[in-house]
């Protein structure tokens, strides 16, 4: 036994490995099931004595760990792991790699841009903390105006100059002040009131605003636009424009659509104050126009059928699944 574990020793040190063929060859006669040396001195130890048995088992196992040992720095080196992995069969179909999903919000702001830009809108982008100016005073909202107050808006760093815009009205008046008509533009962001959490309300949601400035522009103009972005959105659909009030348009008026046998109101629109080109530079002597803001999550409650505003915010994978046919 101690003559052959000898020799067992020199040829394991001096077996060479240089192909993986090689290291199959080197693993089936030392390490193979059936005929491999080292499997059948294993098997010889029971032939032998309890004692001489611990003695020549703990050699062989010390032989088996330097076997391994020689194929796991090869492997190592050639970045080999088995034998499996050196062949290559074309005809294995490959690995599926799981298309990830948009979220709707995302999937309705990008239909949203798409069928403006067909109309000739420009999408532009503005900052989402703003200074009063820009978000209340310039758009007529006077002082005293109730969404002022706390309640609303979220002031910053107390200071009451300082605030999270409360619709995306104030990059029009940004882009308004920078360039001269005719443009039509659209803006979609993030806006901040102090309200309630609810199943249809949240204090963060997200708003479309476009407007269009020109020459004899006209109420028909706005209601032909927002015929066309419905109809884009919905398919044919009854709607009704209702009289209202903004302190930014006159006249003013909300949009509805007749959806589950009720109506929805679904956006805010008018034509732009004079007031408000007046702030902004611009002559409303020759110049007229019009504007639109909606609500993006509460468009895709009704789009996607959605019964609550606040799984959007939640981060449900099994919710974000079902829009993939829509990436």
């Amino acid at each position: 036994m101690d003559k052959k574990i000898e020799e067992l020793k020199k040829d394991i040190q001096c077996f060479h490995i240089k192909t993986s063929d090689d290291l199959e060859t080197f693993r089936i006669k030392f390490l193979g099931k059936k005929k491999g040396i080292i499997t059948i001195l294993f098997k010889e130890l029971k032939k032998i004595s309890i004692h001489k048995k611990i003695i020549y088992g703990k050699i062989i196992n010390e032989l088996k760990k330097e076997v391994q040992n020689k194929i796991n720095i090869f492997r190592s080196k050639n970045e080999i792991k088995n034998d499996k992995e050196l062949k290559f069969d074309p005809t294995i179909p490959g690995k599926s790699i799981e298309i990830g999903s948009r979220h709707p919000l995302s999937i309705l702001k990008n239909r949203i841009i798409d069928i403006s830009t067909k109309i000739g809108f420009t999408y532009v982008d503005g900052p989402e903390i703003e200074d009063d100016w820009h978000n209340f005073t310039a758009l007529n909202i006077p002082i005293f105006h109730p969404s002022r107050e706390m309640q609303d808006t979220f002031f910053l760093c107390k200071n009451p100059d300082i605030l999270l815009r409360t619709h995306t009205s104030s990059v029009q008046i940004r882009y308004m002040k920078k360039h001269d008509p005719p443009f039509r533009v659209l803006s979609i962001g993030k806006v901040y009131r102090n309200e309630t959490i609810s199943s249809r309300s949240n204090f963060m949601f997200h708003q479309a605003e476009g407007f269009y400035i020109d020459k004899k522009v006209s109420f028909s103009d706005l209601k032909e636009t927002i015929y066309y972005l419905i109809t884009s959105l919905f398919g044919e659909a009854k709607m009704r424009f209702r009289p209202s009030y903004f302190p930014f348009t006159e006249p003013s008026a909300e949009v509805d659509i007749y959806c589950n046998n009720e109506w929805i109101e679904i956006m805010g629109c008018g034509m732009i104050d004079p007031k408000v080109f007046k702030n902004v530079n611009i002559d409303s002597e020759i110049y007229s126009g019009f504007a639109f803001g909606l609500g993006i999550e509460r468009l895709a409650l009704i789009i996607y059928q959605i019964k609550d505003i606040r799984i959007y915010f939640d981060n449900d994978v099994r919710f974000l699944k079902q829009f993939k046919s829509e990436f």
